[in-house]
């Protein structure tokens, strides 16, 4: 099971959905509302994709978005967010590698892609 997430600043209601509309199968998610959790599936493929909103991860602007599937589009969380980046046209944050739950934070630097372009910086 491969999983990517990524977090997004000021998540705009539907924009998720737009975005995923133009990278998958199949998109049935509800995100007209942002400010609550919202679950929601879709298919790449012939795999089935669990996608999943937790608005106000890491302080109250961020959206995480995690996508969880035997395939997926992208390969990696910066890909991910490389494209999300593309679609929504705000700021998205993604770790630096593969990180697993209970692995330590290296230096607490994740990417970070806006309009100044890709850089690591430290997530405060």
């Amino acid at each position: 099971m491969q999983d990517l997430e990524i977090y997004v600043r000021d998540l705009e209601p539907g924009s998720v959905s737009d975005w995923l509309e133009s990278q998958l199968d199949e998109v049935q998610l509800d995100d007209a509302d942002v400010a609550r959790v919202v679950k929601g599936q879709g298919r790449y493929g012939s795999a089935g994709i669990r996608i999943t909103l937790y608005p106000g991860a890491s302080g109250k602007r961020f959206t995480s978005i995690l996508l969880e599937g035997e395939s997926l589009p992208w390969s990696s969380d910066l890909a991910c967010a490389r494209s999300a980046w593309r679609a929504m046209d705000t700021e998205i944050r993604c770790s630096p590698g593969e990180w697993k739950e209970g692995d330590p934070v290296e230096d607490d630097k994740w990417w970070r892609l806006d309009h100044r372009g890709e850089q690591l910086v430290v997530w405060s």
